[in-house]
């Protein structure tokens, strides 16, 4: 058995799988299934100040080899996670990272505070494709990136900061320097990217919200060149995601220079998806002789 551990941010992880945010809800739901303690670590739901009920319906749509959802960030608020959730998940024995969204600035800033010292890291929702409002613009613009960020850091005395990414972006290795410059400890990407789908009987958007965020094993190529270009673009450690749904596509990312990976709409059509990868992961290292897993991290050689 290979040694898969790794480590970020000071964190040491069991294995470098990870459930992505908005895909694994708080965790409870999948444990019924399997003990997600065999996990390296949870993204929770994205949480807000307050609770929200999301979009309206119909918010997720299919498409070939990908999925378009415009939930719109539907979560119980922060005060519900910590009374409710945040126990049981650090009892599960996995790393517990806080995924964090709002309208403003200060938004991010409150509930940073409140969030410091309780989760083991918080990821920075600064580029949800499907809030009309708010998080996707202060994911676009490098100068916003950095200014959402220097103020969630200064929130956060204990717990470290993770900044979650958009595709949807001139330049994302700008935007990394951009978070890497407000204070980030490290960087998570892609978030989803913005399409549409259409109802050709009714000449209609599918979503209520028109749009939505991509995301599925179709974009994978995209957020395995973008983790490159970002790993090699700062000094901070990168957590990759998009598109993956085994042992394989995390091999690719970590290869491009990714620390850890997050998987996210595997689980929709494989509720056992991230145990299969972590299995995968061993036995790929097991087959090819590598003792220990961090030692594939940007071994990438390009032609």
């Amino acid at each position: 058995m290979a040694d898969l551990s790794v480590a970020l941010c000071g964190i040491n992880f069991k294995n470098p799988v990870i459930g992505a945010s908005g895909t694994v809800g708080f965790g409870r739901e999948f444990d019924e299934i399997y003990d997600i303690s065999v996990l390296g670590g949870l993204s929770t739901k994205g949480l807000t100040l307050e609770p929200r009920l999301g979009n309206a319906v119909p918010r997720i749509a299919e498409s070939r080899g990908v999925i378009l959802n415009a939930v719109g960030l539907q979560n119980p608020g922060v005060e519900s996670f910590i009374a409710h959730d945040l126990d049981w998940l650090r009892s599960k024995k996995i790393a517990v990272i806080a995924n964090v969204a709002g309208s403003t600035i200060e938004d991010y800033e409150k509930i940073c505070a409140r969030l410091d010292g309780l989760v083991d890291m918080v990821e920075l929702n600064i580029s949800c494709p499907n809030v009309r409002c708010g998080g996707m613009a202060l994911g676009i613009r490098p100068e916003n990136v950095r200014e959402v960020t220097r103020l969630s850091k200064a929130a956060l005395q204990k717990t470290p900061l993770m900044v979650k990414l958009s595709p949807n972006v001139e330049s994302i290795a700008l935007n990394a320097r951009a978070a890497e410059e407000g204070g980030a400890d490290c960087l998570s990407l892609i978030n989803t990217l913005t399409g549409m789908a259409v109802d050709i009987e009714r000449r209609r958007p599918v979503l209520a919200n028109n749009t939505g965020g991509v995301s599925g094993a179709g974009v994978k190529p995209i957020a395995v060149r973008m983790v490159y270009e970002v790993a090699h673009a700062v000094s901070l450690p990168v957590v990759g995601m998009g598109g993956i749904t085994c042992a394989e596509d995390a091999l690719e990312f970590i290869m491009a220079g990714a620390t850890a990976v997050q998987v996210g709409t595997a689980n929709f059509t494989d509720t056992l998806a991230m145990p299969k990868i972590i299995e995968g992961l061993n036995a790929w290292c097991d087959r090819h002789g590598v003792q220990r897993l961090a030692d594939l991290r940007d071994t990438l050689m390009l032609n």
